[in-house]
């Protein structure tokens, strides 16, 4: 059984698509990527016995993704594309991640009477509506919401099975009239086999709240830092460490000198994978300080179950898959996003209660290894595999 897995970015690496990649390999499939460049990777070339094939993109043209709904140019590309390798391969499957090429996985699900799978990791419209690139001018012009919305409807309804990574986004499809029976969760739980605990361990003389991931406004950072003017009279030394990079990084600088506390913050810029779990062990809290909106309550991230097996405690905002989480497992505290005195209060306890911070590790360790774990969701993938 031949799979295209249908990718709209560079490739390697995602960690979601690497799992689920592996999942249908060890099962006896073959899988096939089909992915864009823009960098001087191979048109072609086998890594781990998967088949990647890369078409080169230009910037313009990939500026047009943004539009495909109202002007075809994007869609074209890839139409071409994947026609091109399905002619040469016969496919047995299509899988298409996130929403926007939906449309072309459609269409070859017509064309060749193969099932058309749809993979959404994030709910798109409301990723669209915060996105910074749809707020100017052109890209309001290109970029349509409602016509985002409708879409989104209509090709879930054409899918034979729709992936979502969290209970709460199969429950907003239902809501918007999707079968239930077509949604499968697939979350992104943690491979443990392919996870290293990093060895490091934390500063005795200080206090290390460690963010890691990209920089922008609904990332939510801008709140954390300015709860740490509450905290510079801390016994123990207070250390904000923020790894990644994005357009709001300038601002959170600016903020920190501001609220002065640029002292206890350090931007320690983009790191290597490795590089970023090493910083992990040197922290104390992990923090997962994302706006709460409707974009963030349908979905969630890699980073929070690295985390919890890494038995770091986590300090997150209260969007409604984290707080589910986080409070089932009992690894971490909740705050409303964008109430800096309760953070400030949250960092206080977990800092001062040591019973308290040595239970949230064990149970985050505990709760990947029984329920948070790739080994349950994989599972759940193949199952809609093995209806074909």
């Amino acid at each position: 059984m031949k799979v295209l897995m249908v990718l709209d970015r560079e490739f390697p690496p995602d960690i979601r698509v690497e799992n689920e990649i592996e999942a249908l390999s060890d099962a006896g499939y073959e899988v096939h990527i089909a992915c864009f460049t823009m960098v001087k990777k191979a048109d072609y070339e086998i890594i781990n016995g998967v088949h990647i094939h890369r078409k080169k993109i230009s910037g313009l043209t990939h500026k047009t993704s943004v539009g495909c709904l109202k002007y075809p140019f994007y869609f074209n590309f890839w139409r071409s594309f994947v026609l091109k390798l399905n002619k040469e391969y016969h496919f047995n499957s299509i899988h298409i991640h996130d929403l926007p090429l939906a449309q072309i996985g459609y269409e070859i699900k017509k064309k060749y009477g193969i099932p058309f799978f749809l993979d959404l990791h994030e709910n798109w419209p409301a990723y669209l509506r915060i996105a910074e690139h749809t707020k100017s001018l052109i890209g309001k012009f290109l970029s349509n919401n409602n016509q985002w919305t409708d879409y989104e409807i209509k090709q879930c309804s054409n899918a034979d099975s729709v992936i979502v990574v969290v209970e709460e986004a199969k429950k907003r499809l239902v809501s918007e009239g999707i079968l239930p029976d077509k949604i499968i969760v697939v979350s992104n739980t943690l491979n443990i086999k392919h996870y290293s605990i990093p060895k490091e361990s934390p500063d005795k003389n200080l206090f290390t709240l460690t963010y890691a991931g990209g920089i922008n406004k609904h990332r939510g950072l801008q709140y954390i830092i300015k709860s740490l003017k509450f905290l510079k009279d801390s016994s123990i030394k207070i250390r904000l460490i923020i790894l990644g990079d994005g357009s709001y990084l300038n601002n959170l600088k600016e903020l920190s000198l501001t609220e002065g506390v640029n002292d206890m913050v350090d931007f320690a810029g983009w790191k290597q994978y490795e590089e970023m779990q090493k910083f992990i062990g040197l922290s104390n809290i992990c923090l997962i300080p994302h706006e709460k909106n409707d974009h963030t309550d349908s979905t969630i991230p890699h980073k929070l179950f690295q985390y919890m097996y890494a038995g770091k405690p986590v300090l997150a905002s209260d969007c409604t898959p984290i707080k589910r989480i986080v409070e089932d497992s009992k690894c971490g505290l909740i705050y409303k996003f964008d109430n800096i005195r309760e953070i400030a209060s949250k960092i206080q306890q977990i800092m001062n209660d040591k019973e308290m911070y040595n239970k949230m590790s064990v149970n985050g360790i505990t709760s990947v290894k029984n329920k948070y774990n790739w080994e349950f969701d994989k599972n759940r993938l193949l199952s809609i595999y093995r209806m074909v």
